[in-house]
This record gives structure tokens, C-alpha cells and sequence, in this order.
């Protein structure tokens, strides 16, 4: 099979789940879902349009860095994704904080779960301070990095790239990722604002210095900044950790999701065209889902999905026995979230039940 006929056969598969050979997937992962404002792709798919879109996109080619190394494809029609947030502070981010050297963090990372019918959709939040073994990888530099146990898991971000991320997912879960998303604060903000912000109702005040949030209670229709403030936000809601931050970011996703349902993208052209040039220009995708035509396939398969029938945990851990500023899986919790992905379950309840993930009242602040 020549190289052009392998490339079409991946396009043509993007937006299911990749069968076996015979018939070929921030703060602000949130950001991510709302390129479901990929709906909104479907409006924008002629001449100049599409090839401004196409454009926009960036890609990371997963398959290629990856190799062979990766868990099997299991062929049961449903979807898992690797949707990150990116905290670079570099370029336009840079007034979140100083330049590390010019290098990035996943600040937020989800595993999203598609049914196979694509009417439900499980969540699982990697907290960026839990504790995991990274396999080997190769930097940015071409140089490769050994990896090994008890390295924080938003680190693998950095040391590889996506590749790196997804090699780290896919060892811990044994679940190969279908596809690929990745959002920085700064696209967060335009995609937010160009929606015209989103509606959320707070239980209590929220006053976050370190995230610039100044909220009163009741109901408050957030711009981007607001919104990148919200998601970020963890010292001033439950005991201030990134586990309560995990608990707001996933109750603002359901406000989003609403949102996106219910401002009638399609009555308005010009509206539906800005968004999907911000959408474009602010994600990176895998490669399969890096044109217009394969992201309309995509998000066509996303719009059964709304806030009820969406299912968010944060994966079962507990505080490190070593450094109580870290948190660790629960192993046999952890199977059983893993477990249910892979046979397309749902997750059960007791694999949640003793995790420090799903504590706390933070996700309680905002409706």
C-alpha cells in the first residue's frame, strides 16, 4: 500500500474508533471540549474558509513517534481521547507567571471516554502532581529521557511533548488514546469570549489572588480571563489543592457544554465562522484530526453528548506516604476505572469510594 493510500484510509477513520486493518481517534482541557465548538466546523467547510481553517490547525503525529510500543486497538466502536491543557507561559501566556526556560506543563489532563453509540461520555482527571512511572521518551532535542518511577505525571509534558503525555496515559491505563487535543490558556480565553462567555452560578464567593478571581455569589456570566481565573483557581475553594481545582474545572465543563448547546451557533454565520477560526487556531490535535474535514467528522460524533449524560472522576488516589504534596494511584481502584474504559462500562462507584479525588465540596461552588 503506498503512502497516500495509508494517509486516506487514516482520515477517513478519524472520528470513530481505528478498526483492524480490514476497515480502519486548561487549566484547560475544558477548553479542549469546547472545540465540541467543532460543531461549529460544520458551518465553515467551503472555499476560502476551509482553507483558512486548515491552516490553523497544528498536529503532532502520535503514530509516528509512538511506533509500535502501544497497547492494542480494541475494536468494540468505542473512543478513548487524551485531551490536555498546556500552561506554557511563554509568547502571548506570559502574563500568567515567568518563562521556565521555555517549557510547558500539561496543567490539566482528562481521558475522555466515548461510548460506543457516542450518547455518554466517562472523564477521568489525571491530577498533574500524581506520581507515576514515565517510560522512556525523546525530548524536543532529539535526546532521550530514561524515564523511571515516582516522576510527577505533568512532567512527562515536558520532557516529550504530547508523544511523551500519550506513551505516559497509555502505560499507566494500558488503553491506547484515539486521538488527541491540546489547548493553551491563551486559546481558552478567545474561545471563551468569542462565545460570548458562559453562565455559571456560585454557591459562595470565590476571591483567588494567585488566579486574579474575584467572584461574588450567585449567578456571573464569565468572560475568558474569568473563566482561565476559574479553572485555575484552588486556593480559595475546599482545602486549596489541585484535587478541588480538578472538582470546579469539571463543573465549569458542564456549565460550557450547556452553553454550547444553547446559544443557536448555526442562526448566526458570522459568529459560527469567528468561533471556528479561534477554535482552530487555539487547539493542536493528532495528526488524523489535523484538517477540517476530519474534525467536522469528529464533532459530528459529539453531538449526542451533553451534561447529563457525562460522567466525571478524578482517577482514585490517595496522598503519597512520602510526600504528602503528592498524591498516588489507588492500584486496584485504578483497574477498575481502566477496566470499564477498556470493556466500555460504565465506571463503578466503588472504584471512587475511598479516593481523596472525589472529596471535598470544591465542585459544589459553581452550577
Amino acid at each position: 500500500m503506498s503512502q497516500d493510500s495509508r494517509s486516506g484510509d487514516r482520515r477517513a477513520a478519524a472520528g470513530r474508533r481505528r478498526r483492524k486493518p480490514a476497515a480502519r481517534r486548561r487549566a484547560v482541557v475544558i477548553a479542549a471540549w469546547t472545540a465540541a465548538g467543532v460543531v461549529l466546523l460544520g458551518g465553515a467547510g467551503l472555499g476560502y474558509f476551509y482553507f483558512k481553517l486548515n491552516g490553523n490547525l497544528q498536529t503532532v503525529d502520535i503514530d509516528a513517534a509512538l511506533g509500535k510500543d502501544r497497547p492494542q486497538n480494541v475494536d468494540n466502536g468505542s473512543m478513548d481521547i487524551l485531551v490536555l491543557g498546556s500552561d506554557s507561559r511563554g509568547g502571548a501566556n506570559s502574563e500568567y507567571g515567568a518563562d521556565d526556560g521555555g517549557s510547558a506543563r500539561s496543567d490539566t489532563a482528562m481521558i475522555v471516554h466515548l461510548n460506543e453509540g457516542h450518547t455518554k461520555a466517562g472523564v477521568v482527571s489525571i491530577p498533574r502532581d500524581t506520581l507515576v512511572t514515565r517510560p522512556v521518551c525523546k525530548t524536543a532535542n532529539g535526546k532521550t529521557d530514561p524515564g523511571g518511577t515516582r516522576r510527577m505525571f505533568n512532567e512527562s509534558y515536558t520532557v516529550g511533548g504530547a508523544a511523551c503525555a500519550v506513551s505516559t496515559v497509555e502505560k499507566m491505563s494500558g488503553i491506547r488514546m484515539d486521538h488527541y487535543l491540546e489547548v493553551d490558556f491563551t486559546g481558552f480565553k478567545k474561545i471563551i469570549d468569542n462565545l460570548g462567555g458562559v453562565e455559571v452560578t456560585t454557591t459562595k464567593p470565590i476571591k483567588d489572588a494567585y488566579s486574579h478571581l474575584d467572584l461574588p455569589a450567585g449567578t456571573n456570566r464569565l468572560g475568558g480571563e474569568q473563566a482561565l481565573g476559574l479553572v485555575r483557581t484552588r486556593h480559595a475553594v475546599g482545602v486549596g489543592d489541585d484535587l478541588g481545582r480538578i472538582q470546579l474545572q469539571q463543573a465549569f465543563i458542564k456549565a460550557l457544554i450547556k452553553q454550547v448547546k444553547g446559544i443557536g451557533l448555526f442562526d448566526n454565520p458570522k459568529r459560527l465562522l469567528d468561533l471556528a477560526d479561534t477554535a482552530t487556531k487555539a487547539i493542536t490535535t493528532d495528526k488524523a484530526l489535523g484538517d477540517v474535514k476530519s474534525l467536522m467528522g469528529f464533532a459530528q460524533g459529539l453531538q449526542a453528548i451533553d451534561a447529563q449524560n457525562m460522567h466525571m472522576i478524578t482517577l482514585p488516589v490517595t496522598t503519597d506516604v512520602r510526600d504528602p504534596n503528592r498524591v498516588a494511584p489507588l492500584t486496584k481502584e485504578s483497574k477498575m476505572v481502566w477496566d470499564a474504559l477498556l470493556a466500555d462500562q460504565p465506571i463503578p462507584a466503588e472504584a471512587t469510594a475511598n479516593s481523596t479525588g472525589d472529596k471535598g465540596d470544591a465542585g459544589a461552588v459553581v452550577r
